[in-house]
């Protein structure tokens, strides 16, 4: 098996670790401009039958110019994700954060997938609202002068600065250190924020909503990014969802509760038929 691969819009995927069995795991980042590289420690700590995959969307994080992706790249945004699930067989797509978003904004997954797992996600563009509410309430200095820095010079590196900036929005005091040194490191495209910006992160809605197959619907409790409250309507409450808060844990939840994340990817692996 590759350990890298392109879909024919340039969509990568790139393998990070394969186990016995034959599910294939694929992992979108949030952001959107951070690289799947922001995944690289929630697929250290799993212990899921099959291999995992990082996926990049053309033109997001590192993946700058991938073979076949348009001129535009983000002209395919989001439905190229469908392209990630026919590329490989029995594939569990996972989105964090603004991935999970567009995993549901793509009703061309459904038939492609055997599971679905959401990441501190949401199924509209309420959360959007409250996140602002959020940073007035709790404002970071560093996080104003970075975004002003940005907004008059919107560079890769400036909105890196932003984001490391608002690192304690992002994790729980428990995981601040480890959580300033994930988003330091990660590779960021501001083009890809500029465009989810203008185009999806105002207007998003899910588009559909599986019913049969299990999905992971998983959070931190102390995430003060993304609302989860979109999904208390009673059409997501359906019988194949695996709800799971996870404690003591912020937006990247993985890095403060490692032990309950990995339970909770185990037991969807279990109902995977």
């Amino acid at each position: 098996m590759a350990d890298l691969l392109f879909t024919p819009s340039g969509v990568r995927l790139r393998r990070h670790s394969t186990r016995s069995g034959n599910l294939n795991w694929l992992f979108l980042p949030g952001g959107p401009g951070i690289g799947s590289e922001s995944l690289e420690g929630l697929a250290d700590i799993l212990d899921v039958p099959g291999t995992i995959w990082l996926v990049d969307l053309p033109g997001d994080g590192s993946n700058r110019a991938p073979p076949g992706s348009p001129a535009v790249p983000f002209d395919v945004w989001p439905n190229v994700v469908a392209e990630a699930a026919m590329a490989l067989p029995r594939v569990v797509f996972a989105g964090h954060s603004t991935g999970g978003m567009y995993l549901l904004s793509t009703p061309e997954l459904e038939p492609h997938l055997v599971a679905l797992a959401l990441l501190d996600s949401a199924p509209d563009a309420l959360w959007h609202p409250r996140f602002v509410e959020m940073t007035k309430a709790h404002p970071l200095p560093d996080v104003e002068t970075a975004s002003a820095i940005y907004e008059a010079d919107p560079r890769d590196e400036n909105i890196a600065a932003v984001a490391v900036a608002s690192a304690e929005w992002n994790f729980t005091p428990a995981g601040l250190s480890a959580g300033r040194e994930l988003l330091a490191r990660m590779p960021y495209n501001s083009a890809a924020v500029a465009w989810s910006e203008a185009h999806f992160d105002h207007v998003y809605k899910a588009r559909w909503w599986p019913t049969r197959m299990p999905v992971l619907r998983l959070a931190g409790a102390d995430d003060r990014i993304v609302w989860q409250g979109g999904f208390r309507e009673p059409r997501f409450q359906t019988p194949n969802v695996i709800d799971r808060v996870i404690e003591g844990a912020g937006h990247f939840p993985w890095i403060e509760n490692p032990e309950a994340v990995r339970a909770a990817f185990a037991e969807l692996a279990l109902r995977i038929a």
